[in-house]
């Protein structure tokens, strides 16, 4: 929802899609950008319907202009992605399952799941997770809220903090040590934070991998 993840989103999907295309390809695609400032106050109030309302009118006009699959650019707002897949009648590709599609793909049995405190602590991702054969580990409440702490002081803000990458990394050694086996970047900000190649475990970072089933899908790949 923050515009920081949007661009990154926007960026991605046309990278991938010339990839795969080459030459001076892009991707085709209509955006829907947000005010995510009312947004958070929705969140942290518990105004989920309210924010709802906002995803499922967003979704009602990207489909009258064209749109032949929704995405909502976020994690935590996939809390409402029944809501918004009801109101429209083409497909909502969803980042969880995208996400537990490839954790499936390998060896991992036992990841770390970061993001929000709302995607660590409530049932709607967690849940989805599980039904597709993805059982995931939290951190403890101290490190929820320091995670929420950097996603919504920091990331969201455009805000890199070298201290906030180290505190990142701490927690996941310190899962790691606990026996995680890997980690899902659950929070579409969160990559810019850290990379693949900082975390000594197989890392799921599910902007990539939304952004990815997107270009597989307005590809014909599924």
């Amino acid at each position: 929802m923050s515009w920081e993840s949007t661009a990154d989103y926007y960026s991605l999907v046309n990278r991938m899609t010339r990839e795969r295309l080459g030459g001076s390809h892009s991707a085709p695609l209509i955006l829907w950008s947000v005010d995510f400032e009312p947004i958070t106050h929705m969140q942290a109030e518990g105004r989920w319907d309210e924010a709802g309302k906002i995803l499922t009118e967003a979704a009602r006009r990207l489909e009258g202009a064209g749109a032949e699959a929704i995405m909502i650019c976020a994690n935590t707002l996939h809390r409402m992605a029944d809501q918004v897949q009801a109101a429209v009648a083409i497909p909502l590709i969803h980042i969880a399952e995208a996400t537990a599609a490839a954790v499936k793909a390998t060896s991992v049995r036992r990841p770390l799941l970061l993001g929000t405190r709302y995607t660590m602590e409530e049932a709607f991702y967690r849940d989805r997770l599980a039904s597709l054969g993805v059982d995931v580990v939290v951190p403890g409440e101290v490190d929820r809220a320091r995670l929420q702490r950097m996603i919504y002081e920091e990331l969201v803000r455009g805000v890199i903090n070298p201290q906030s990458r180290a505190a990142l990394l701490q927690i996941v050694g310190a899962e790691r040590a606990a026996g995680v086996d890997g980690v899902i970047l659950g929070c579409t900000e969160l990559g810019m934070l850290v990379g693949e190649g900082d975390i000594r475990v197989p890392s799921f970072n599910s902007t990539e991998i939304h952004a990815r089933a997107g270009v597989e899908f307005a590809l014909g790949d599924s």
